[in-house]
């Protein structure tokens, strides 16, 4: 499923993939397939069963609620996790769509193949799945306590951070209808915040495009949610190299 001179070291850029032993992903390696993430590409949708699992190399995915008003983004994926977390917690059918939100690349995995792996024992894939897990629901707490209780400025500088981080750059394409289901405001909300921030010298918008210039003055906007996220991840996942496939 690989593409040709690819090698299990090529999947060290997603910190869940780097997180297993050697031995576990060589033998994981061959089930896996390098997909681009294109923008706006739905992963999976309401109602409709879970096809495959994706692992970030660069990009950003969003878990989106559809609610009856403007859609909204609950949690965020990069290259720290997989999406498709329904299908290791064993749900059928998912209540959320995932859509890629910021273009990249990663690697695909049938989700009947990943469910063969997990039924043959309980080993180390098992395990770093858990602790994603755990890191997932921290996200979920977390950004329902900071969509209540931090401003939007707040939240615009935490979450352009936690994107720049998983980009591995400061630099990254981002449209305003994704940051404003990301913020759960109204984009005239999106071209205000993301011009105070530019006015104060933390970033740069122009054409879709997000120029992060000064990232101690942009986290010094950010609310805390920005560390404790950033804290609980590293808590079980320790960081990957830059992965040598490419962007």
């Amino acid at each position: 499923m690989t593409g040709s001179g690819a090698s299990p070291d090529d999947l060290l850029g997603n910190r869940l993939l780097a997180a297993l032993p050697d031995a576990e992903r060589e033998r994981l390696f061959p089930l896996l397939k390098r997909v681009d993430l294109e923008l706006s590409e739905r992963l999976y949708r309401p109602g409709e069963r879970i096809d495959a699992l994706w692992f970030p190399m660069r990009g950003v995915c969003s878990i989106v609620a559809e609610l009856d008003g403007p859609d909204v983004e609950v949690a965020t994926v990069g290259d720290e996790g997989v999406v498709g977390l329904p299908v290791f917690l064993g749900v059928g059918i998912p209540t959320e769509r995932a859509v890629c939100q910021v273009p990249g690349w990663g690697w695909r995995m049938d989700a009947d193949l990943f469910r063969q792996e997990l039924a043959l024992v309980d080993g180390p894939l098992q395990h770093v799945m858990q602790l994603y897990t755990q890191t997932m629901f921290t996200q979920l707490a977390r950004n329902a306590a900071c969509n209540r209780s931090h401003r939007t400025r707040q939240r615009c500088a935490r979450w352009l951070l936690m994107t720049a981080d998983r980009m591995h750059s400061n630099q990254f394409l981002l449209t305003q209808k994704f940051l404003a289901q990301m913020l759960a405001v109204r984009r005239s909300s999106v071209s205000e915040v993301a011009g105070a921030l530019a006015e104060e010298g933390c970033i740069s918008y122009h054409r879709g495009t997000i120029t992060v210039l000064d990232r101690e003055r942009l986290e010094a906007r950010a609310c805390g949610c920005y560390r404790a996220l950033r804290e609980s991840i590293d808590a079980v996942l320790p960081p990957a190299p830059v992965p040598s496939g490419g962007a």
